[in-house]
């Protein structure tokens, strides 16, 4: 019996450090796992192929908080993309990573994080996804995810998860929340001039509004410094962008959304490259399990006095503009698992070469198509 006794209090005195530590630890791991795999066209002169790919924000993550006392959180986040097809091997931390701290004045905090625009699009974006054959953000926004100011990449992307924010998110107002960022200029240590001394970075600003069945937002973005100029006085050229969205479910069943891109690109010191574009989407909960899912873009044609185009972008001229079509249909095994198969088309003008995600970029005037399966677990 006392050897019995012995037993336990030895075993009691290993475990309680462990049960206190986990008691006090706010450390969670949660993530998203996707997998997509469609059959795309991608135009005259490419080969028609299968695609696998993991879009769609498949990462795995860690966060926890630290109560300081008189109201104030530290915070952490740590979320890693997460290829299962094992081609990707990206590190630590390349998703929505920061330290913060919380209280009743707001959210302060220092990382990658999506930007404020981003999150104010994605207020009425409804009916579709971001990135992969069956993403919308190719021809809306320049694509969306993973970007880096400091090294000038991207500079039409406006769904933009950058480094190195310093952001302000305000408390929520009865559903009304004010974004604020900017991403640090890291000069080269090493200029000697005006020219050389580029600060590239992002400012971006937005408002959110979700209440009910309502939601809108209404972003602003500027990107200092992306363009070259050849003029040391006046420095590099800018981009700017801002954009509304709003979303209305309605009878719990059917939900609506709309967004608008207008952006704006310094293309020397004299030129400028313009480009609206439109998305409406819908999202209908049929019954059960079973949804269906819409969306249509519209990139508008190029306007300004540009004599070049900035990536898929084309230069201003007529017939520059595009159309993205999808329609899938969606089975819900749980809340956490669901399979959707889809079909997206992508139809150029005479002058345009948008390609749909994960695709190869057709001549212009080229246009595509995919039939996709789309599988998805949360945890």
């Amino acid at each position: 019996m006392n050897r019995k006794l012995m037993a336990v209090a030895v075993a009691g005195v290993f475990a309680a450090p462990a049960a206190v530590l986990a008691q006090s630890s706010t450390v969670q791991i949660y993530g998203k796992i996707t997998y997509e795999y469609g059959y795309v066209d991608q135009g005259a002169g490419k080969p028609s192929t299968d695609l696998a790919q993991t879009p769609g924000g498949s990462a795995i993550g860690f966060k926890g908080q630290e109560k300081l006392g008189g109201g104030l959180t530290a915070w952490f986040q740590c979320e890693s993309s997460a290829d299962v097809r094992g081609i990707s091997q990206d590190g630590l931390c390349t998703r929505n990573s920061a330290i913060g701290f919380k209280g009743g004045w707001g959210n302060l905090h220092f990382g990658r994080w999506d930007s404020p625009l981003k999150r104010a699009i994605n207020m009425g974006t409804t009916g579709v996804l971001d990135t992969g054959l069956l993403g919308h953000s190719d021809i809306f926004a320049g694509g969306s995810g993973g970007t880096n100011a400091t090294a000038k990449s991207n500079r039409n992307r406006w769904k933009r998860r950058d480094v190195g924010w310093t952001y302000y998110e305000s408390p929520n107002f009865s559903g009304f929340q004010v974004l604020a960022g900017f991403t640090p200029g890291n000069a080269a240590t090493g200029a000697v001039s005006a020219q050389d001394n580029d600060k590239p970075r992002v400012l971006s600003l937005g408002g959110t509004y979700k209440n009910g069945p309502i939601s809108v937002g209404l972003g602003y973005e500027e990107h200092s410094d992306f363009g070259t100029s050849a003029t040391p006085a006046v420095g590099d050229l800018k981009d700017k962008a801002w954009a509304f969205s709003a979303s209305y479910t309605f009878m719990n069943k059917l939900e609506i959304g709309v967004a608008y891109l207008d952006a704006k690109y310094e293309t020397t010191t004299a030129t400028e490259l313009k480009k609206k574009n439109w998305l409406v989407g819908v999202d209908w909960k049929i019954a059960g399990p079973h949804s269906a899912h819409f969306g249509w873009v519209n990139a508008g044609e190029s306007k300004g006095n540009s004599a070049t185009g900035i990536s898929d972008v084309a230069a201003s001229g007529p017939d520059t503009g595009a159309d993205w079509f999808s329609i899938a249909y969606q089975y819900s095994f749980s809340k956490r698992t669901s399979a959707r198969i889809g079909y997206v088309r992508q139809d150029n003008d005479a002058n345009a070469s948008y390609a749909l995600g994960g695709a190869g970029r057709p001549a212009a005037g080229e246009n595509q198509d995919a039939v996709v399966l789309y599988l998805q677990h949360n945890f």
